[in-house]
């Protein structure tokens, strides 16, 4: 079995999502937009906004500023000269995800029938999905409340978090969960849904592929993004279980088409792609959003990284350990610090609440480079300056850098 320095499974996980490539000289295409799913296969979605949407981050931290657009025409519209890219399905969390690769998941559409939670509920209103489809057929693409009022149904609870859905609501995520419906556009990211076979190619509808076959690609594909990885951060990029992957594991290893590694320090054997070359040189600078693929798997970024990671969104604020949206930073292919963000439209303003260096690192250095990325985000985000606070032990260097 081969031997990877920890070293150079980071170089390997770093350069396997696209890092180590020069970001585009000029504007960035649809094409760049294909080749960086083809590598990462998922873009996740989350509707928290306090800097910009988690969807629109991966391409900037990869491709450099781009045009929005790019990604919203990919996954949003549709037309004869510009076909859809992308489709919402949950393939990580909810994410965009290939349009091709819709049949590789229909094992988890026929797992999702009643839906992803709240199955108690759509199983009381059967008749419900029936008239919910009917509406959008009539309506074409809708709202979940555009739908709900077209049915007559009564508002239940107040506007606000999930579990207030109303029963119209919680069919119709079924019925996405099912495969039945999708996304056919956003708007202000409201999600309008619409009929499968409505936003999607009838070739792609029609292609079956076998539920063993489809989790095999899945896991080789997620082999691939990693770079390198155990079983469980394999089954974490689909949300595979571990009864889907083990099998798939061991006919790939017996195909050739992936290869047990031995990782120092690693308690669980890696898997890496046949083939795969082994950078020599760290490389890959960038901002990294919360729901960036590189960092999904907590365990695994500390693991590779030697950085410990919390999401603290639903952490109450005098509890927080770093901020409530925090950046981790990556320099020359290393987790070196973090940095908790705001967009203020009002001030006109990219705002650093607080900045923070990994233990051991220079800051100047880190702050340097921060300081760049930064302002490089401002830019995209049309926003006319960057502004530092004086929370963590990195602020005072980057209000210097800046």
């Amino acid at each position: 079995m081969s031997r990877l320095t920890v070293a150079q499974a980071r170089r390997v996980a770093v350069a396997a999502q696209g890092f180590h490539e020069r970001k585009p000289a000029g504007p960035v295409t649809r094409a760049h937009l294909r080749r960086l799913i083809s590598r990462i296969q998922v873009l996740q979605l989350d509707s928290v906004s306090v800097a910009v949407r988690a969807h629109y981050a991966p391409v900037f931290s990869r491709l450099g500023p781009y045009d929005r657009d790019v990604v919203d025409r990919a996954a949003w519209s549709h037309s004869a000269r510009s076909p859809r890219l992308l489709v919402e399905y949950w393939a990580h969390e909810a994410a965009l995800m290939a349009v091709d690769d819709w049949p590789l998941l229909r094992w988890r559409m026929r797992e999702y029938t009643h839906g992803r939670w709240g199955r108690e509920i759509v199983k009381k209103n059967p008749r419900l999905a029936d008239d919910i489809v009917a509406a959008i057929t009539e309506l074409g693409p809708s709202t979940a409340g555009e739908i709900e009022t077209h049915l007559g149904a009564e508002q239940r609870g107040r506007k606000g978090p999930w579990w207030d859905r109303s029963d119209t609501k919680w069919v119709t995520e079924a019925l996405f969960a099912a495969g039945v419906l999708t996304t056919a556009t956003r708007v202000g990211f409201a999600r309008h849904y619409d009929l499968v076979e409505k936003v999607l190619p009838p070739e792609v509808l029609a292609r079956e592929v076998d539920d063993e076959e489809a989790i095999r690609e899945l896991v080789l594909r997620a082999a691939g993004a990693l770079g390198v990885g155990t079983e469980a951060d394999i089954r974490d990029y689909f949300r595979l279980g571990a009864g889907q992957v083990k099998p798939a594991l061991a006919k790939l290893v017996a195909d050739g088409e992936l290869e047990p590694v031995d990782v120092d320090g690693w308690k669980a054997p890696g898997y890496l792609r046949t083939g795969q070359i082994v950078p020599r040189v760290e490389r890959g600078t960038a901002l990294l959003c919360p729901f960036d693929p590189l960092i999904w798997f907590r365990p695994r970024v500390e693991r590779i990284f030697g950085f410990r990671y919390r999401i603290e969104i639903y952490t109450p604020a005098p509890k927080r350990e770093f901020g409530y949206y925090v950046w981790p930073f990556l320099l020359d292919g290393q987790l070196v610090g973090r940095v908790d963000l705001k967009a203020e439209r009002a001030s006109d303003a990219l705002h650093v609440v607080g900045a923070f260096a990994e233990r051991g690192q220079d800051a100047v250095r880190v702050a340097t480079a921060m300081a760049g990325e930064l302002q490089s985000m401002a830019s995209w985000l049309g926003l006319g300056t960057l502004t530092v606070g004086r929370r963590g032990d990195l602020a005072g260097a980057l209000r210097r850098a800046v």
